[in-house]
């Protein structure tokens, strides 16, 4: 029997301060605009001290990335759950359809901070180097499930990009849409124009 380790009290002290200055940011970001949020303005909402902030984020633009911070956690750990036999192009929209969804779920915050982070030229930076890394892993996992080599074989790193390429549009069309625009039938639309190439290497 595997027992789960233990979260220390400290651990979730840390936990709820992170999340409650995540939240009183994202509010006023959302609400005021990039550029014109201060971090004194966020300590105050938050109810902490300028130095607590600095313990956990290292500028404003730390705080929002935060918000999508585990999306690349959560896709590669999903492509690698997915059942063996399926085809890229399946397993791939599936990968992508987890943090698309996180965000649709909470679809009044999460949609402002994704309009936020797509319309600042800093935040967008951020995002895309984020998107870099993530490719990386989804590409690891990709190979591993086809038996190709990473290093040799270019399909792994393509697949991986044009998966986030998918990502990124829905995302896009989504935040351009205000929200009107359904991001399961977006993802979905998506992924029937790039299964064909997808699914050639299989």
């Amino acid at each position: 029997m595997t027992t789960r380790p233990e979260v220390s009290l400290a651990q979730r002290k840390r936990q709820l301060v992170s999340d409650e200055l995540t939240g009183a940011a994202l509010k006023l970001l959302a609400r005021k605009g990039f550029d014109a949020v201060t971090v004194d303005e966020i300590v105050i909402a938050a109810g902490v001290s300028k130095r607590t902030f600095f313990r956990y984020f290292a500028s404003k633009e730390d705080v929002v990335i935060q918000f999508l911070a585990e999306m690349g956690t959560g896709m590669r750990a999903e492509l690698a759950g997915r059942p063996a036999q399926e085809p890229p192009s399946v397993a791939l929209r599936h990968t992508v359809w987890v943090s698309i969804d996180a965000c649709a779920g909470h679809a009044d915050q999460a949609l402002r901070v994704v309009q936020l982070i797509l319309c600042t030229p800093a935040l967008r930076a951020r995002f895309l180097e984020r998107q870099a890394q993530w490719r990386d892993g989804l590409a690891a996992e990709v190979a591993d499930r086809l038996g190709l080599d990473p290093a040799t074989d270019l399909y792994p790193q393509l697949a991986a990009g044009i998966a986030l390429t998918a990502f990124d549009t829905v995302l896009q069309r989504w935040s351009d849409s205000d929200g009107a625009e359904d991001p399961a039938t977006l993802t979905d639309r998506a992924f029937a124009v790039i299964a064909p190439a997808l699914d050639a290497v299989a």
